[in-house]
């Protein structure tokens, strides 16, 4: 049976208010109480209403611009990701709206200021969704591109690197410097990318005969990366410790050589070797020297931008998944084992 098509006269009558106090609601310009705007939106939520005139409006009225759904910039590479998009898409006569995900994954209230800011299509940067949530996003009636996530649905349009290749080479990289106690230190556990590394990783290690000697995690942050670094070398003697950490991101291994150095008094490499994940600027400086993965941010921006407007120019484009290849770069954050 064929579903009855949700209109706006839908949700006013269960939000108690007039079709044009729904239609008001929707739309950033028009005046609405936020009593009023709340109830229709808890209403066209409740119902699966998505206002689909106003994305075929923007055909003939474009509004020529691109939102931006984050969790944070904290980490310089999203911060890197972003400008890269930002400076891409002014280029083609587009500019950014930016939008913040709250943490706990709870995306209402941002599909609705999506909806509300009329945007042309929605870039996410490292948002992890499940499949029930994704399904939703492409039920937008706005074209969405996933960077730098997975999701295991096919019907939303995704790009990303290649993080169990990545993991892989790590693992097997380090066991090959004849290091025998190495780490793992986590970013976010349910994260697509963190999984995927971890996979690879283990993966690496056992084709070498390892497994892997301990773990922690840092929630790709600076400062639990630190607080994970003190519980992973709290043993007192070094044969109790790691030799070498891969870390899932190069923000939390710049954390691990940090708080190594400047508390611990381990040296990094002799002690530990470390490799991290992403190649962000700060990565190559002289003070950290950072072995690493490299994720091709060029490429992933320029594939991800011509995805979103491929589909904001032609609705019915199939959406697509693309997996792009990591680089390793090999720095002074890793060496054989010497003497201690």
């Amino acid at each position: 049976m064929k579903r009855k098509s949700i209109t706006s006269r839908d949700v006013a009558h269960l939000a108690g208010v007039s079709q044009s106090a729904v239609s008001r609601s929707f739309s950033p310009a028009s005046s609405v109480s936020e009593k009023t705007r709340k109830k229709v939106m808890d209403a066209a939520r409740k119902l699966g209403y998505r206002p689909n005139t106003i994305a075929r409006s923007l055909i003939t009225r474009s509004s020529r611009t691109i939102a931006v759904v984050t969790y944070s910039l904290q980490n310089p590479f999203y911060a890197y990701l972003l400008e890269k998009a930002s400076r891409f898409l002014q280029e083609q006569g587009y500019h950014l709206l930016l939008f913040f995900a709250p943490q706990n994954g709870d995306f209402d209230m941002v599909v609705d200021d999506l909806i509300r800011s009329q945007v042309e299509g929605v870039l996410m940067l490292a948002i992890t969704l499940n499949q029930h949530q994704a399904a939703e996003v492409a039920d937008f009636g706005i074209p969405v591109v996933i960077i730098n996530r997975t999701v295991e649905y096919s019907g939303i349009s995704q790009v990303g690197s290649d993080n169990y290749q990545g993991g892989y080479w790590a693992g097997r990289y380090l066991a090959s410097l004849g290091r025998q106690r190495i780490a793992y230190l986590a970013g976010i556990p349910e994260s697509t990318t963190n999984r995927q590394r971890e996979e690879g990783f283990k993966a690496g290690l056992a084709a070498e005969g390892q497994t892997c000697f301990s773990y922690d995690i840092g929630h790709y942050r600076y400062d639990d990366a630190c607080d994970a670094t003190r519980r992973l070398f709290s043993a007192r003697k070094l044969e109790k410790m790691p030799d070498a950490l891969f870390s899932a991101n190069d923000l939390m291994a710049i954390a691990v050589m940090e708080t190594l150095r400047d508390e611990l008094h381990l040296t990094v490499p002799d002690n530990v070797s470390v490799v991290g994940f992403d190649d962000m600027v700060m990565s190559s400086w002289p003070s950290h020297s950072l072995t690493t993965l490299q994720q091709p941010v060029e490429q992933m921006i320029v594939k991800a931008t011509e995805l979103l407007l491929k589909h904001i120019n032609n609705p019915e484009a199939l959406p697509e998944q693309l997996v792009l290849p990591v680089t390793p770069r090999i720095r002074q954050s890793t060496s054989h084992i010497s003497a201690f």
